[in-house]
């Protein structure tokens, strides 16, 4: 049964990391505080077991997903695409529907193209649509700001790292919770 809440909810959730790429990143508007928040909410999922998939846009010239994600990901495994939609990615919306994931949270690389339409393709297929607005980000801020925007204006619900991992948990005082405080301190 579909979620009608306007939260996350874990048991329809998935996180999607679009294009966390080695040679992306460093000309990315404060790679930093993605690289860190994109890290949060992989470490998070891992504690709260909701899938992680990861694409990769053109490895060959953009490189790999950078190494301490693809680290923290268990069974690590990257959609490579050439589509800025991960949407295009083969087997891409067919593995979200096999883990039966409804609530798609979306954290990456670059806001205004390949996340932006991303998150508008899920919306266009059912898929309710979560942007971590502090875990994605673009070449400039203003590309950021518009790829932001874009989503919101599509649908998409604007959420911050520690918004949607505790929307995630649900409550405090169980050990998952132990597990993800460190997270968000």
């Amino acid at each position: 049964m579909p979620n009608t809440s306007r939260r996350l909810d874990r048991a329809h959730a998935g996180l999607v990391v679009v294009d966390i790429q080695e040679r992306l990143l460093p000309a990315i508007y404060q790679p930093e505080r993605v690289r860190e928040n994109a890290l949060r909410l992989v470490k998070g999922a891992a504690v709260l077991r909701v899938p992680v998939l990861v694409t990769e846009q053109y490895r060959k010239g953009l490189g790999p997903t950078v190494p301490e994600l693809a680290a923290a990901i268990p069974g690590f495994a990257p959609m490579e695409k050439l589509s800025f939609s991960a949407c295009g990615a083969d087997g891409f919306t067919r593995r979200l529907k096999e883990l039966k994931i409804s609530e798609v949270l979306l954290c990456g690389i670059e806001a205004h193209v390949c996340v932006a339409q991303t998150g508008l393709d899920l919306l266009d297929e059912g898929f309710r649509v979560f942007a971590a607005a502090d875990a994605i980000s673009s070449r400039t801020p203003e590309n950021y700001g518009a790829g932001v925007d874009r989503m919101r204006a599509a649908g998409a619900v604007i959420v911050s790292t520690e918004m949607a991992l505790f929307e995630l948990l649900g409550r405090a005082g169980t050990a998952e919770f132990k597990q993800l405080l460190p997270l968000v301190k």
